[in-house]
């Protein structure tokens, strides 16, 4: 059985945009090209596109020729990934420069989240993230001492913090991710080229061991018209088995 038209449609307009035939920033064919080129109702196009559109492929409409997006490639935010294997894994160019690198007392809120008392050393990370060379995320980190101290003998600006502790032999094992939306402070703002205020997301993450002991606390801030993240869920099955929710991250 065929594929409805505005499926086929959307599923060349698809193969265009990923091999480049359509390139990111370039306009779509107008409406009446498309309805002549697939010989297709002006309704059919315009279903292919809204599909498009949903995907994070296209923007543009009431009025504006669509344009192509940047790649919506999404990660699976189950596996516990640094930034620099996400953009890896993506296709994308991680990059990063380092603000402050530091050992001091621990915040209150980063020792409730390591279970330390407040003010017991840690050592906190600020580094501004890229993607392409753009700026895309600022990184905020607490370690508890004894694997934060690890990093003075690392070049910070160099790569994947946990790509070195894992190598050192430090069990980042399971993290647990909060995500919420927050005003930019100065520092956000100066660092990702925005406005004081702006709304940014915010993933918190706080690691552990193998044996649950908390390693690091984390407060990561993207910028939202850099990165997103979707929810996906499934319905209960018949069988009983608990439904199915993934959380991931994409370019936006």
């Amino acid at each position: 059985m065929s594929l409805p038209l505005h499926v086929r449609v959307a599923e060349i307009l698809r193969a265009q945009i990923a091999d480049g035939t359509l390139p990111v920033g370039s306009a779509l064919p107008s409406e009446s090209a498309l309805c002549a080129t697939h010989q297709a109702s002006r309704g059919t196009v315009r279903a292919a596109l809204a599909a498009l559109r949903n995907e994070g492929l296209i923007a543009g409409g009431r009025g504006r020729p669509p344009v192509v997006r940047d790649t919506a490639v999404v990660q699976s935010f189950e596996t516990f990934m640094s930034f620099t294997a996400w953009a890896h894994d993506i296709g994308r160019t991680p990059g990063q420069r380092t603000i402050e690198i530091a050992r001091r007392g621990a915040s209150a809120i980063a020792a409730v989240s390591l279970e330390i008392e407040e003010g017991t050393p840690v050592v906190d990370v600020l580094r501004m993230r890229t993607l392409d060379g753009v700026p895309a995320m600022i990184e905020r980190s607490s370690f508890i001492e004894p694997v934060g101290r690890l990093l003075f003998d690392f070049d910070s600006d160099s790569g994947s913090i946990y790509a070195y502790l894992t190598g050192q032999g430090v069990d980042l094992h399971e993290g647990r991710h909060t995500i919420d939306a927050v005003a930019a402070t100065d520092v956000d703002a100066a660092h990702l080229d925005i406005d004081p205020g702006s709304p940014l997301l915010r993933e918190r993450r706080r690691a552990v061991d193998h044996s649950g002991k908390p390693l690091e606390y984390a407060d990561d801030r993207y910028r939202p018209d850099r990165v997103a993240f979707t929810i996906d869920n499934t319905h209960p099955a018949a069988n009983g088995a608990a439904p199915d929710i993934r959380i991931v991250k994409e370019i936006s």
